[in-house]
């Protein structure tokens, strides 16, 4: 089964970007480690990190007819995306939003997704251990045939 990550804006500066909140591991670590995972329960792991939102769109609609599932941290492309939040509500699989960072916890402009409306849940606030967490629980929903 493949699966498709999704990285939005910025991530690509994780280990340099503020680190006292984002921590030191580099975009690549997370992506190994989820990849990892992914091998460990049987799935395929597809990764692109954009700045671009017509770029998450496109990748976002692709994945319709060739992968199960979606991990998307989609940065801060969640509080304004619609055209993303447009994008996931098209795909059949289970979603899985993450953060690293808990954003409830932040800035009141934090507090609203508009992509936890169209995922099937969310995971924050764990730090890098979001994007296994984020593989387990799909790997769980795949295994169980669970469908949004």
């Amino acid at each position: 089964m493949r699966n498709l990550l999704v990285n939005g804006p910025n991530l690509n500066l994780l280990g340099q970007r503020e680190p006292e909140i984002y921590g030191t591991a580099t975009l690549e670590d997370h992506v190994e480690s989820a990849t990892k995972r992914a091998a460990e329960h049987g799935l395929d792991l597809d990764h692109l990190q954009s700045n671009h939102e017509g770029e998450i769109v496109d990748a976002i609609q692709a994945a319709r007819t060739t992968h199960d599932a979606i991990v998307i941290n989609p940065g801060a492309f969640s509080h304004y995306a619609w055209s993303i939040h447009d994008a996931l509500a098209s795909f059949d699989g289970p979603v899985v939003e993450i953060h690293i960072s808990n954003a409830n916890a932040r800035e009141p402009w934090r507090h609203t997704s508009v992509v936890s409306p169209v995922a099937t849940g969310s995971i924050m606030g764990f730090g890098g251990r979001s994007y296994t967490l984020a593989i387990d629980a799909v790997a769980g929903l795949l295994d169980k045939g669970m469908q949004p």
